[in-house]
């Protein structure tokens, strides 16, 4: 395996792994940016104002979009175990 083959795997497992992590991510930042401006608006300060309401929003967004997630994971190591009899000739 050369130096190349070796990088460009890894290139595509970090691209594969921000794909899958970016929705839930933007989610929860967009709830806490609402949240974090709703505080400062009202003026309380309660820690699990932000907590539970972005638990809720990630948790759904993983639950509506785990087919996805599971077709592009799926996607890539067939693809990655289809490439090993190439990347050992």
């Amino acid at each position: 395996m050369s130096p190349q083959l070796a990088a460009e795997i890894g290139r595509r497992a970090i691209l594969t792994a921000g794909l899958i992590c970016l929705p839930p991510l933007l989610v929860g930042l967009i709830i806490g940016l609402i949240i974090g401006i709703f505080q400062a608006i009202t003026q309380i300060h309660e820690m699990t104002l932000t907590f539970i309401p972005k638990i809720i929003a990630v948790g759904a967004v993983i639950y509506f979009l785990f087919p996805w997630m599971l077709k592009i994971i799926t996607h890539y190591t067939s693809t990655l175990y289809l490439g090993i009899n190439f990347f050992m000739k």
